[in-house]
């Protein structure tokens, strides 16, 4: 019993060191540990403070060191060579030299002091023209100060560029009034602004800027051509326009006629039945809506140059500008997405901002997305360029809503009128948009 004993308890005599084992070897690293946190903090906190020393020092640096050119950095640099070389080295060269560019630079920070208070006004006439006209601005600037202003110079930032405008020296409360006219040649979204008013000196040491207005847009619309109506791919609609198509059912009723066997007996005039012996069905005029979908290729395969692209983007505006006239359903889809159709200024201003992109999905793949997203066409109108093959047009074709009217729209600047057939499509050949009706009239016949 006892040596049972014992060897029952021997275990626990043995994991007894074990246990107490732990904890000592675990002491030595929990120690170490425990100045370093507060140490780390403390480091973090002062890279934090010093961080925020810095950016609101900067800040207020900034202003005055963005003032200075390349140039004039430059010269300062000569300067201070300049004085150590004379006060140093002692050469009268080099303090000659010292005096005549601190004097310059005194003189050129005398150009720049002061406080500019102007109120400046941007007037765009409109900020909406189309290709080819001149949209005209006007720049009035108005000393608030209760002194003289020093001739300065106003740069007003068009597009890419820069237009200038000299102020004068401005007695308290004057105006200046500039007036200028922005070219559009192309279809575009121009940036007019923001105004700065520039003031330097004559070396163009230092510079300094302030900013008056914000910026503006001029949307530069596509040309586009007004339409005639057109009944083309129709759908039975009880909300749409009444045409002077007859037909047994609908809604706007047009006369009486006599009763043919198979008319519907719900169409029946009882009381002019009655009163004349005979059988009278009513006559209604068909109330029909076109719903015309177009869809705009951007791919810059598609066409051989830009102008390709421009006559497809006037094409395209002028068919959806007329389905907006006629109270026609519109729908106007471009890779990138869709383009909103329920306004012509929105519709203009979406077109405006579209542009050529390299090719991310075939032809097919964007007839279609658009074919699931324009469930109820009644027309459809594919717009590409000369690039376009027959295999392409057929391979979207196929993949177009069967009951709906598809048409192809090849725009070749230049090119004479044709109509063609590919699979179920009709191909129209387009080569200025004045062409556009006489295409359209071709389409019909």
């Amino acid at each position: 019993m006892t040596t049972t004993t014992e060897r029952e308890q021997a275990p626990d005599v043995a994991r007894d060191p074990a246990a107490d084992a732990e904890p000592e070897a675990q002491a030595p690293q929990a120690a170490p540990d425990a100045p370093r946190r507060p140490l780390r903090r403390l480091l973090a906190d002062a890279g934090t403070a010093v961080t925020s020393g810095l950016v609101r020092a900067w800040a207020r640096v900034a202003p005055v060191v963005g003032v200075v050119s390349p140039f004039g950095w430059a010269v300062l640099a000569l300067v201070a060579g300049a004085w150590w070389a004379g006060v140093v080295l002692r050469w009268q060269e080099a303090t000659v030299v010292a005096v005549t560019a601190t004097v310059t630079l005194v003189g050129a920070i005398v150009f720049v002091l002061g406080r500019l208070r102007y109120t400046v006004t941007l007037d765009v006439a409109s900020r909406r023209v189309v290709v080819g006209d001149r949209a005209v601005g006007r720049l009035l600037v108005r000393n608030d100060s209760a002194r003289a202003m020093l001739p300065a110079v106003m740069e007003l930032q068009v597009g890419q560029g820069i237009a200038t405008f000299p102020l004068p020296r401005m007695r308290p409360a004057a105006e200046h009034e500039e007036l200028f006219a922005v070219p559009t040649h192309r279809r575009a979204v121009i940036p007019i602004g923001p105004v700065r008013s520039v003031r330097a000196d004559p070396l163009g040491m230092l510079r300094r800027e302030l900013t008056w207005t914000e910026p503006e847009e001029l949307y530069v619309h596509p040309r586009t051509l007004p339409l005639s109506g057109s009944s083309t791919g129709l759908l039975h609609d009880l909300e749409g326009r009444v045409t002077p198509d007859i037909s047994d059912s609908d809604v706007s009723f047009h006369a009486l006629r006599d009763y043919v066997p198979g008319d519907d007996r719900r169409h029946i005039h009882w009381k002019s039945t009655a009163r004349t012996g005979q059988l009278m069905v009513r006559q209604f005029e068909e109330t029909r809506r076109s719903r015309l979908a177009v869809i705009l290729s951007t791919r810059e395969e598609d066409y051989a140059d830009p102008e390709e692209f421009e006559l497809a983007v006037s094409a395209c505006g002028s068919l959806g500008l007329q389905a907006i006239r006629e109270d026609g359903g519109l729908a106007v889809l471009v890779p990138q997405g869709r383009v909103r159709g329920d306004h012509r200024t929105r519709l203009l201003d979406d077109l405006t901002r579209l542009e050529l992109a390299p090719a991310r999905t075939s032809l097919a793949e964007i007839a279609r997305v658009a074919s699931a997203t324009v469930t109820d066409a009644s027309v459809v109108v594919l717009a590409v360029g000369s690039r376009v093959t027959p295999t392409d047009l057929r391979a979207a074709a196929v993949r177009l809503p069967v009951d709906a009217r598809l048409v192809a729209m090849r725009c070749v600047p230049g090119s004479s009128v044709s109509r063609g057939r590919v699979a179920d499509m009709q191909v129209l050949t387009l080569g200025e948009l004045a062409d556009l009706p006489n295409a359209l009239r071709r389409m019909h016949d």
